[in-house]
């Protein structure tokens, strides 16, 4: 695990399993939970994605951030799909109590946008931050309301895991000779087209500590005799984001509702209304054949359901921040750190050094029930 200056890492004893958590050095643990920020990174990926801006934040901050279940080095215990994302909110949150941290400000990216909102649903949260996340409807297989397409979730779940992909991710492949490598993967949907980094190699070994082992990364897939012929099994990442599993939009209905800030690049190419990860769209490019049909099998409007979503939460009382990022994909906190960063802080209510940068106001679009 290679850690940046000032990073450590530590593994936490929980009642569930052992989990490893980033932390910096000199961060205080008696630090106030206002002052807390825990992170919670995506699919095939793990905490080393957040080291540059844990290096980065104020260090009158706690900062920490956790691997998920089969990430990282957490341990790979298998995941339970039939319940969701909370094997692994429930995973955070025994860490937190191990830690002594009632409530903090969350920030999810990705998989992890799911992960602590679901982690909202069940145990109070002083704001959350959703970098790029699934939509909360889970990802592929719904109409703009959430509603599904099929009754078993067809074209959902690890059934559309490319093979050559995990086989490279069992592999440990670090090149960048096939579109399937995992580089080759970062580059292309991860981040837009532009971005480099010294740090690439860092970001490549975080991906390979995704854990291809049974009931981890994908999971497992059924037969269907929907289009295009299977559908999500019962264990595994990719099957608990299926529709009929994933649902977290319940979170209008909180009756205390932690602010949000939802931060996203414009050119996303894995969470977008057109998403080349979503095999609906796939079929409707002629990717995947014998698509049915716009009327059947429509691509999911993945950032419009989430808009949707959030804007029901202002009108139920909550607030709502977006900011989206022109022109980064889909991890916006590497590809503009200083943007992401000035965000973060504002929303968090951090008053900082006079030298610290204002908040890019100019760019945000503020909902809140005002």
């Amino acid at each position: 695990m290679t850690l940046f200056d000032g990073i450590t890492a530590r593994l936490i004893d929980t009642d569930r399993l052992s989990v490893n958590v980033l932390e910096r050095v000199g961060d205080d643990p008696a630090t106030a939970p206002e002052h807390t920020v825990v992170f919670v990174h995506g699919n095939v990926s793990s905490s080393l994605f957040w080291q540059e801006i844990m290096q980065d934040l104020p260090s009158d901050l706690r900062v920490l951030a956790i691997d998920l279940r089969g990430f990282g080095g957490t341990e790979h215990m298998p995941v339970d799909a039939t319940r969701g994302v909370r094997d692994f909110s429930d995973d955070i949150h025994a860490t937190l109590e191990v830690l002594g941290i009632p409530s903090a400000h969350l920030v999810g990216w990705s998989l992890g946008g799911g992960v602590v909102l679901q982690y909202a649903l069940d145990h109070p949260v002083l704001s959350l931050t959703l970098q790029s996340p699934v939509s909360p409807f889970g990802f592929g297989g719904t109409r703009r309301d959430g509603s599904r397409l099929t009754d078993d979730d067809a074209g959902t779940g690890a059934g559309g895991a490319n093979p050559d992909f995990v086989q490279r991710l069992t592999d440990r492949d670090t090149t960048d000779d096939a579109p399937t490598s995992p580089r080759s993967v970062f580059r292309s949907g991860y981040v837009a087209a532009g971005y480099t980094s010294e740090n690439e190699d860092v970001w490549v070994e975080s991906m390979l500590s995704t854990s291809t082992a049974g009931g981890n990364y994908p999971g497992d897939a059924a037969a269907s005799p929907n289009w295009p012929g299977f559908a999500p099994g019962t264990s595994g990442v990719l099957n608990t984001l299926a529709p009929k599993y994933f649902d977290v939009s319940g979170i209008v209905d909180l009756a205390e509702k932690p602010p949000i800030l939802w931060i996203y690049g414009t050119a996303d190419a894995i969470v977008s209304d057109a998403s080349f990860y979503d095999l609906n769209h796939l079929g409707a490019l002629g990717v995947i054949p014998d698509w049915p049909g716009e009327d059947v099998a429509p691509a999911q409007p993945m950032v419009s359901q989430t808009r949707d979503v959030l804007s029901a939460y202002v009108e139920a009382g909550g607030e709502v921040t977006e900011l989206p990022v022109e022109g980064a994909g889909h991890a916006a906190h590497l590809e503009r750190p200083a943007v992401f960063r000035r965000a973060l802080l504002t929303h968090i209510g951090y008053v900082g050094r006079p030298a610290d940068p204002a908040p890019p106001t100019e760019a945000i679009i503020l909902r809140s029930a005002d």
